[in-house]
């Protein structure tokens, strides 16, 4: 016997209901980080309020954290941070692609081996890779250069992505590649032409969260890059804690707030791509 139609009204009150909650709740923090940036020292750590009492708003964070330090403004890190994060998005991008093409839809001797080894590297830390790769970046000269951050990814090290890939290709019908060896397409004609356009959610899912965990990448521009002129974003905006100096974090948060808003920006841009790409990453042959 199905609902009658006030209990499914009742239903849908509760279910969005709780949906609301949980959702304040997990941007409770980014909305408390705006607001912290208009308060003072004492009144951030005196309330849990995200607005600043009446009459008590301070608006020169933002000019204070746009020249975040003497030598430089924030544009001069974030232009650092992209000099990396966009070769990396791309490099990661087209080497995960066409490196789940060929284990999703090819047959070849070792293919289990080859994947099991792509499962095996999921499980494993990142940190694990660190020494390893400082180590033989010493060796031939990448490192305090922007490529160190990147050249790694050009030979698809992130099998997380690859993983996410192979799961969304598995839901494209193979009839699709016959057609177009029938059609006359060659390898290359058959991934970007037939494949890639079924592929935008989840490349694009795999293209945001590259670039966001791209920019919150504290211990890798710290480890491989030493020089001043080299400091990128997440670095400096930890620097700014570390000063002999009483702290200002009302301009830290400001400084934290101009670094987020491209990602935020990238994000809701992507949002429904992103959606679909994480929703059918789990589908099966």
């Amino acid at each position: 016997m199905g609902l009658s139609k006030t209990q499914r009204r009742v239903n849908e009150i509760i279910r969005y209901g709780l949906l609301i909650i949980v959702g304040i709740i997990l941007i409770y923090p980014l909305l408390w980080m705006i607001g912290s940036s208009f308060k003072e020292n004492r009144e951030i750590f005196g309330t849990l309020s995200i607005f600043p009492s009446a009459g008590h708003a301070v608006f020169n964070n933002f000019a204070d954290a746009w020249q975040i330090t003497k030598e430089h403004n924030i544009w001069f890190y974030f232009a650092n941070t992209m000099k990396f994060l966009i070769p990396k998005t791309f490099f990661t991008l087209l080497s995960c692609l066409l490196t789940a093409y060929v284990i999703a839809r090819k047959s070849f001797k070792g293919k289990k081996f080859v994947f099991g080894a792509v499962i095996i590297t999921l499980l494993m830390p990142e940190l694990a890779f660190r020494i390893p790769l400082y180590l033989f970046y010493r060796q031939i000269g990448l490192l305090d250069k922007f490529a160190s951050l990147y050249i790694a990814d050009v030979f698809a090290s992130s099998s997380f992505f690859i993983f996410m890939i192979i799961q969304f290709m598995r839901t494209i019908p193979t009839e699709l590649d016959e057609a177009a060896v029938m059609d006359g397409c060659n390898e290359l004609q058959i991934l970007f032409k037939i494949i890639v356009p079924v592929l935008k959610p989840i490349l694009i899912t795999v293209g945001l969260l590259c670039f966001m965990w791209g920019m919150n990448d504290f211990q890798g521009p710290l480890i491989y890059l030493n020089s001043p002129d080299k400091t990128v974003l997440s670095v400096i905006l930890k620097q700014q804690l570390d000063g002999e100096a009483m702290v200002s974090y009302g301009r830290v948060f400001a400084a934290s707030t101009l670094g987020l808003l491209p990602m935020i920006a990238l994000f809701f841009s992507g949002a429904r791509y992103f959606v679909d790409g994480v929703a059918n990453t789990g589908g099966k042959e």
